[in-house]
């Protein structure tokens, strides 16, 4: 059945953790699409939505009464704040990441659990599930443990997941439980270190690398989601189906490491370029995909931005912004 966010969030005030972020901006533009009245707890970065209906309010959302001043008031809590990792999750010191991310979801959780917020959204992810050959569906995934590159972050977005159940067991709080694929699109993340895959292959593409060295055999298989997607789907179930029930919202499809190195590529006009791969260099999980029918039954939730669309628009948005900052 075909869900709709209006007017389902019209009217409702709701807080967005992380909205200055990659991810929280776009949840920003859509919550205010909606018609929505947006709240936005700024920290450090400043925002990147310019627009006079965003609340601002200065806040740590390490610290518990920050957490409760800002969640005063609210009827939703969208939880996009976090700290990100390199594509490479088993590179370096993932430790920050991981602490960062289960005291700012358990800060914001008791925050609103205290506030008396309706409904909350959170990330898990799909770097929690077991390893399968199979598009993987929501209930695998107790049925094994994660991939060994995963063993950190996959067990911390499982972990928050059962907080969030518990926090809604005891204060009636609606919890929407997202499971993202690896999401792409503007406003990502291009810092060396701390980019994903595709943004650090754009990033490269439009510097001109050749050879262009791609870690892995290339055939490494992947599902990768639209930011505006994510957004969508994730909004739907916040609006319809908060019942801590976790939904897979990804694309759908699968799509070869060496596939989506060929069409980032092609749109950043280096299409001639000396493809290398290095099989001797670490990657994660072989296969990762995802199973979608029960975002389809329940929400009507289907992605309507194509990969080949998708990365030629990040790879434009990006040479724009890169000749405006030269």
């Amino acid at each position: 059945m075909h869900k709709t966010l209006t007017p389902a969030l019209t009217g409702k005030r709701v807080l967005v953790t992380g909205g200055a972020g990659f991810i929280g901006t776009h949840f920003v533009e859509a919550l205010l699409e909606a018609g929505a009245h947006v709240r936005v707890p700024i920290h450090q970065r400043p925002m990147i939505v310019r627009d006079a209906r965003v609340e601002q309010m200065g806040a740590d959302l390490t610290d518990a009464a920050d957490c409760l001043r800002v969640c005063t008031g609210m009827d939703y809590v969208v939880h996009a704040a976090g700290a990100v990792a390199a594509a490479g999750v088993t590179a370096g010191n993932p430790m920050n990441a991981i602490t960062t991310n289960l005291v700012l979801t358990a800060r914001v959780l008791e925050g609103a659990w205290s506030a008396g917020v309706q409904r909350f959204l959170v990330f898990g992810s799909s770097t929690g599930y077991p390893v399968t050959e199979h598009p993987v569906r929501e209930d695998e995934m107790w049925s094994g443990p994660t991939h060994p590159s995963y063993f950190g972050y996959g067990w911390m977005r499982r972990y928050l997941e059962r907080i969030s159940e518990f926090a809604a067991s005891k204060s009636g709080m609606g919890i929407a439980l997202v499971r993202p694929t690896a999401v792409y699109g503007r406003w990502d993340e291009f810092d060396p270190k701390t980019s994903h895959v595709i943004p650090a292959l754009i990033r490269r593409a439009v510097a001109g690398e050749n050879p262009f060295e791609v870690w892995g055999t290339g055939n490494e298989v992947r599902d990768f989601l639209h930011v505006t997607d994510l957004v969508r789907g994730s909004l739907l179930l916040l609006a319809h189906h908060a019942v801590c029930d976790p939904v897979n919202i990804g694309y759908g499809k699968t799509v070869r490491i060496r596939e989506v190195v060929d069409a980032i590529l092609q749109a950043a006009g280096h299409g001639k370029a000396k493809v290398v791969f290095d099989a001797t260099k670490p990657t994660a999980i072989p296969v990762r995909t995802v199973d979608t029918s029960k975002a389809r039954e329940l929400l009507g939730f289907e992605p309507s931005i194509s990969l080949e669309d998708g990365l030629a628009d990040t790879v434009r948005w990006y040479t724009e912004r890169l000749g405006q900052s030269r």
